[in-house]
């Protein structure tokens, strides 16, 4: 086939990359630039897409033989990620952009792209395993549960699916990956992993919010609506927040206290001992059907983070929402992360999550 290779700049795409050409595929490598000034965004281990990024890329396209070229996703980037990042905080919402920028730019735009000029797949180098099932291409969990990547894919249609390769889904060890690209000259063998937002270099998420939505004096409230401290944007909060919140008037019980809620318009933080996080009852939006829609009444597994815990649940689809009833209740759970559902290990669909209930 013609397969595009996206190629981060990592060792995992570039492993990935160098399989694709050995199963005689023709491979053309990608890089997104997806800065205007990619030197504004991090160095080092710091997030992905730097400017060294794409040089590491190019250099394992070198190696490999490869054509190889970058793609300007910047405006839409900044539009379907930055932007819609700093809206959903101003909303009192809490998003996760790198999930974000699997839907709308790693795999809608560059599948668009690519698909126009010919290729017929996508290889990347996520880690989880993709089957063939009656004439549908199922997502399932990797092989190696500890760098699993289901539940960020978990956002990707049938469409979508049916164009992707993900060449190290069933590798058991990141180690071997390593050793692999270090066998194969890939000089960025040793290269650390990428974590952190890429379009928040220092990781100062509350400043980089304060920059772009100002600073207005608002108030800490307890259960009772007790005025307990004052801040200085409720934007710069997150549901299950414990640290960082200054409070002005310490729990009667002396233990430390979490924000339980974020009201956008009056500006209030709502805060509360740890099990008032508690959560059994989560209602989900615009939900996205990894094969076809499940509807109605259905046993089976959640994930509410990227590396958290399978949760057994009732799940009920409806063509337009999704309601998940914990078996156990679970904490810290913020309206606009991704609840993504499991049969067993293998993906169903994915749906925001718009309100919670304990």
């Amino acid at each position: 086939m013609r397969v595009l290779a996206a190629m981060s700049g990592g060792v995992d795409s570039a492993v990935a990359a160098a399989r694709m050409v050995d199963a005689g595929h023709d491979v053309t490598g990608v890089h997104l630039a997806l800065s205007k000034n990619p030197q504004t965004y991090r160095s080092g281990a710091r997030g992905c897409c730097s400017l060294e990024d794409s040089h590491d890329a190019r250099r394992a396209a070198d190696v490999l033989g490869i054509p190889f070229y970058v793609w300007d996703f910047s405006d839409r980037f900044a539009a379907d990620v930055v932007d819609d990042f700093i809206a959903e905080y101003s909303a009192g919402r809490t998003p996760n952009p790198c999930l974000r920028c699997n839907e709308k730019i790693k795999f809608e735009a560059v599948l668009d792209r690519g698909v126009a000029l010919g290729f017929e797949a996508i290889a990347t180098g996520h880690y989880a395993v993709l089957r063939q099932q009656q004439g549908r291409t199922q997502l399932w969990r990797s092989a190696e549960q500890a760098k699993d990547q289901s539940y960020v894919l978990g956002v990707l249609n049938q469409a979508q699916l049916s164009r992707c390769l993900f060449p190290l889904g069933h590798d058991t060890a990141k180690a071997d990956v390593r050793a692999e690209a270090a066998a194969r000259g890939l000089y960025l063998a040793k290269k650390p992993d990428s974590h952190d937002i890429c379009f928040i270099p220092s990781g100062d998420t509350a400043g980089f919010l304060a920059r772009h939505l100002g600073e207005s004096a608002g108030d800490f409230v307890d259960e009772q609506g007790v005025v307990v401290g004052s801040h200085a944007g409720s934007h710069s909060f997150t549901v299950g927040q414990r640290r960082g919140l200054h409070l002005g008037v310490p729990a009667a019980d002396g233990r430390a206290r979490y924000v339980l809620g974020i009201e956008p318009v009056t500006n209030t933080v709502t805060v509360g001992p740890h099990e008032s996080l508690a959560v059994s009852r989560i209602d989900a939006i615009r939900p996205t059907w990894a094969e076809t829609a499940v509807l109605g009444h259905w046993r089976g597994l959640v994930q509410v983070r990227a590396h958290g815990a399978p949760l057994p649940a009732l799940i009920e689809g409806r063509p337009d929402s999704v309601t998940v009833e914990l078996d156990e209740a679970t904490h810290g759970i913020a309206p606009g992360q991704a609840v993504v559902c499991y049969d067993g290990d293998r993906v169903v669909g994915s749906a925001t999550i718009a309100a919670t209930a304990r």
